[in-house]
């Protein structure tokens, strides 16, 4: 993969907050959300040819900080990821992230980039692939319950790969539903504010939880989830922190990203090491069945993969080529003589 723009060894394409504002609102945030799932549906079908292994986590009683690699041989990638819930108290994001692409041949950076919004991005991108091959045929309604700053995303991603038309919202903070509702004006979306989880799930084929809390958590009950229903749980992503009730799980036809890091993190630490699960690249790939049954209670278990960064990294470094996105950072040492380190340094003194 060759460097963007061809140019000077030292610099590499750094894509700020900014830029990646302007490259969503040029795309289109419904066409981008369909781009990144079809970048990662194809490299969820070659998933096996990806170096895999569980994020590594860096936990604290505040939060959590994370590095998650992987690469095709070709490429690697790895994002730099914090999950701090109580951030938005002093009006900071809960979560924030960076990635970089790099050339396996070279070891040198292909790309820097902010990833707080591609990782927003890629993430409703993933659930709503999950869900195109798991939600009941001709879903229309979506229930989401944690109105917070992924909302808005998923309610977009299923509009635009699922069909998905009405979205019903609940929060324990109004103000959240609120702001989701002001934004989604215009979406084309039926959107429907609600007063309880109940009320929102009323009605809804497919359920997503998107809470935040760091703890063990009751967002869905058992008797809240009817046959038949694709739930979409994506706010349990670190240890002790849950959103479903047990017996759901026990129900549920169960669908992960990969089951090592899924079994310390997603709904699924709640069950024996040794429960079974369906991963989700096998369904995509054509290797698995997904939904086989309208009654079934299907559960993709999310906690995000670092697949699907390096896929929203490969589809950032793409798109860029077309654009001026970005800003040519002067991040590597580059002498004359590759072995001339301080000769370099001497002749900058000089």
């Amino acid at each position: 993969m060759p460097l963007i723009p061809p140019g000077p060894l030292s610099l590499v394409p750094f894509v700020s907050v900014q830029h990646m504002m302007q490259l969503v609102n040029a795309t289109g945030v419904e066409r981008m959300l369909a781009d990144l799932a079809a970048y990662i549906e194809e490299d969820f079908r070659r998933w096996d040819r990806f170096d895999k292994t569980p994020r590594v986590a860096s936990h604290s009683s505040d939060g959590v900080i994370e590095l998650m690699p992987t690469s095709d041989g070709d490429i690697y990638a790895f994002k730099y990821v914090n999950g701090h819930p109580k951030n938005t108290r002093a009006g900071r994001q809960t979560v924030t992230a960076f990635g970089v692409l790099s050339d396996v041949a070279t070891g040198y950076p292909l790309l820097l980039t902010e990833m707080t919004l591609l990782t927003a991005l890629r993430t409703a991108a993933t659930s709503a692939v999950a869900a195109k091959y798991l939600a009941p045929a001709g879903s229309r309604v979506m229930a989401i319950i944690g109105n917070g700053a992924q909302c808005e995303f998923q309610a977009l991603a299923f509009k635009a790969i699922c069909g998905i038309d009405t979205v019903r919202l609940y929060d324990i903070d109004p103000t959240a539903t609120a702001k989701a509702l002001q934004n989604l004006r215009g979406s084309g979306l039926t959107v429907v504010p609600c007063a309880s989880a109940e009320q929102a799930v009323e009605g809804s084929q497919v359920v997503t939880t998107c809470t935040a809390d760091k703890q063990y958590a009751t967002i869905l009950t058992d008797n809240m989830v009817g046959a038949g229903i694709h739930l979409n749980a994506i706010g349990g992503d670190c240890p002790g922190k849950t959103e479903l009730h047990r017996d759901i799980l026990l129900r549920s036809v169960i669908f992960v990203e990969y089951p090592p890091q899924t079994r310390i993190e997603g709904e699924i630490q709640q069950l024996p090491e040794d429960y079974p699960v369906a991963e989700l690249w096998q369904v995509v790939a054509g290797m698995a069945a997904g939904r086989t049954d309208r009654r079934q209670t299907t559960l993709f278990d999310s906690v995000g993969f670092a697949i699907e960064d390096f896929s929203a990294l490969r589809y950032v470094h793409d798109r860029i080529k077309e654009t001026a996105d970005y800003t040519p950072l002067d991040l590597l040492a580059d002498p004359d003589e590759p072995r001339d380190l301080y000769g370099m340094l001497l002749r900058a003194a000089a």
